[in-house]
């Protein structure tokens, strides 16, 4: 593992090591310089928004069910006279356990200010372009109204947790206030289960552990008996890799990740084999951002904003999904733009029968995206951390020089390699009050209250 201590030093910026080098990170916005206010190269402040918002919910906005107090002022500062957003705003959480109307309702009533739905990229949001198991039998896992989810989201025959359990009881064993007094077979059987999609972490663990372990291992038919050779196993697709969120506690809480963390390691003790995902969504997700960007430019068309979104300003709490996912973005589009020129070369390459000539799967996974989102068109996404929530900024610094992070630091999930480069934040502001601040500073812009947009 890489030593974090070059980036710890770039975070402090020649700041003494300590806890108190940190805490100077929180008092005043870190990053590059804005300029000062009121200037620019022409002498002008433009009025039409080149960049956009992407504002994490939990520990930016609220903790728990209780809003964080800059949250209601940095957004009267986002608004018009009418209540009209003066740019483009989406909210990206990895919370899956309602409905996407739901949570923008809650917002509205937070922070004063009307939230639509399609302002609103949930977790399990881009579950609406895996249409090739949309007519597949799958089992949904989580918590809230599941099945409303899942056909919203465009699945024709979802099956939970619990009508699994009511289907073969002889499944779920562990709580023995609820094994069955009477033991009977089925009285139906359910078809085979095609896919799981994990939508967030469920009540009873134990119960979901076991039956999601039994269809693995069975090929989807969990009333028949365990048989190895069902590997691959069916496709698993997961939303909400977050090992631990803020709520009101003073400490985080375990998060959907954790739980995919137990399944992992049941699934490879049982078998002696890794779990695969057919597909990982939620922050850090490049899929996630790619899709909040696509709200992004539909806001910035509705509202009539000729000028293209050029930059993201990714708004969060953790540095292993917000940051880590706003940065990995980043990389994404720097990646894609800088392919832009070599395609055309590829291209030659292969007209002309060059072998070594190939596309790259990420060419692939785009051409995928693009067929339902249309390209990405921002050039960069920036990391804003607020210190608000998950991110400590009291954590202690290493005060011996070789001390090094170990893998078991690394709060990220199995399959996402830890980079130290994708945890360092672009800037570290107090409250996301101060995020808008900095943000309006950087883009030189100068928002006009009366305006109106869509």
């Amino acid at each position: 593992m890489r030593r974090v201590l070059p980036l710890l030093r770039r975070w402090l910026g020649g700041r003494p090591a300590g806890p108190a080098g940190l805490r100077g990170l929180c008092g005043a916005a870190a990053g590059r310089a804005p300029p000062p206010p009121g200037e620019s190269g022409d002498g002008t402040k433009p009025n039409i928004p080149t960049f956009g918002f992407l504002f994490d919910i939990d520990g930016v906005l609220v903790r728990g069910k209780t809003p964080i107090p800059a949250a209601k002022k940095a957004f009267q500062k986002l608004v018009n006279s009418q209540g009209q957003f003066l740019v483009p705003v989406v909210f990206v959480t990895n919370a899956g356990n309602c409905l996407r109307q739901k949570k923008a309702d809650q917002l509205s009533h937070i922070l004063g200010v009307t939230i639509l739905q399609d302002q609103v990229v949930m977790s399990h949001s881009p579950l609406r372009m895996f249409k090739r198991y949309h007519d597949k039998c799958i089992l949904v896992s989580g918590q809230g109204p599941l099945l409303d989810i899942a056909k919203y989201l465009g699945f024709c025959q979802p099956i939970t947790i619990d009508i699994l359990r009511e289907t073969y009881p002889l499944l779920d064993m562990v709580d023995h206030d609820r094994r069955p007094k009477v033991l009977h077979l089925p009285a139906v059987e359910l078809p085979r289960i095609e896919a799981v999609v994990l939508f967030g972490e469920p009540v009873r663990w134990e119960t979901n552990l076991q039956l999601i372990i039994d269809v693995l291992l069975t090929g989807g038919c969990p009333g028949k008996p365990h048989h190895q050779a069902s590997y691959p196993h069916i496709p698993v697709l997961a939303c909400n890799m977050d090992l631990m969120w803020m709520a009101e506690a003073q400490s985080p809480r375990f998060g959907h990740g954790t739980f995919m963390v137990c399944l992992e390691n049941i699934y490879k003790k049982i078998t002696g084999k890794e779990l695969k995902y057919e597909a990982l969504m939620g922050k850090p997700s490049e899929l996630t951002y790619h899709y909040a960007e696509y709200l992004v430019r539909m806001q910035a068309a509705q509202g009539h904003w000729k000028k293209p979104i050029q930059t993201l300003y990714a708004i969060g709490d953790n540095l292993m999904t917000d940051i880590y996912g706003a940065n990995l973005y980043n990389r994404y589009l720097e990646e894609k733009n800088s392919r832009k020129g070599s395609k055309g070369r590829i291209q030659a390459k292969v007209a002309a029968g060059t072998r070594s000539a190939t596309i790259s799967q990420d060419d692939e996974i785009d051409h995928t995206w693009q067929n339902e989102l249309a390209p990405a068109t921002a050039t960069n996404c920036r990391s804003v951390l607020v210190c608000t929530g998950v991110y400590n900024p009291h954590t202690e610094v290493p005060s011996d020089t070789r001390e090094c992070i170990t893998e078991t630091v690394f709060h990220g999930h199995r399959d996402f390699r830890f980079d130290p480069a994708l945890v360092e934040p672009d800037h570290i502001v107090p409250d996301v009050d101060a995020a808008v601040d900095l943000i309006y500073q950087l883009e030189n812009f100068a928002p006009d209250k009366d305006s109106r947009t869509f």
